[in-house]
């Protein structure tokens, strides 16, 4: 897949969303193919915008330390069975920690991606980048935060003011 044919839709809700940017490039995990779908470690994409979206104290941290079983996550995405409406599993745990992370939250097709999150302070921080779901139960697997490259700091400039229409 050419990056310029990938678009962010920040705040994407039924249609409308609050931003958009073109992708100009991304990075896979070491060793990740697309057509077999790993390594499931290497399953995750950092993306480049062709401009910001939002204030960089908008962004969340990644946890450089994996999360201990029994940690409380939420899991938020926009999944197959309701793809215009983020979806979060706010009452799901840590199950374990190495090398990736096994957790209880209910997730569908399409929620690969999706980050998983942990309260820190008054906010919340990444503790992994969800990449598969069992099909019949809530328990998936997904990237430590820990495992990923921290990102490049923002290009200097302004933010981009919202858009609501559709991307060119």
């Amino acid at each position: 897949m050419q990056p310029g044919s990938v678009h962010f839709l920040r705040g994407y809700r039924m249609g409308e969303w609050t931003g958009q940017a073109r992708v100009v490039a991304y990075r896979t995990g070491p060793g990740f193919e697309a057509a077999r779908r790993g390594p499931a470690g290497a399953d995750w994409a950092l993306l480049t915008l062709d401009r910001p979206l939002g204030e960089a104290d908008e962004a969340l941290p990644l946890l450089r330390v994996a999360p201990a079983p029994g940690t409380a996550l939420l899991l938020g995405g926009y999944q197959q069975d309701r793809p215009e409406v983020l979806m979060a599993d706010s009452g799901c745990r840590v199950l374990a920690a190495a090398p990736l992370l096994l957790h209880d939250c209910a997730g569908t097709r399409g929620s690969s991606g999706a980050p998983l999150l942990v309260a820190e302070g008054a906010g919340w921080a990444v503790a992994g980048v969800a990449v598969g779901v069992a099909r019949d139960r809530p328990l998936g697997i997904a990237v430590p935060a820990a495992a990923l490259p921290a990102p490049p700091p923002p290009p200097p400039g302004p933010s981009v003011p919202p858009s609501r229409s559709a991307p060119p």
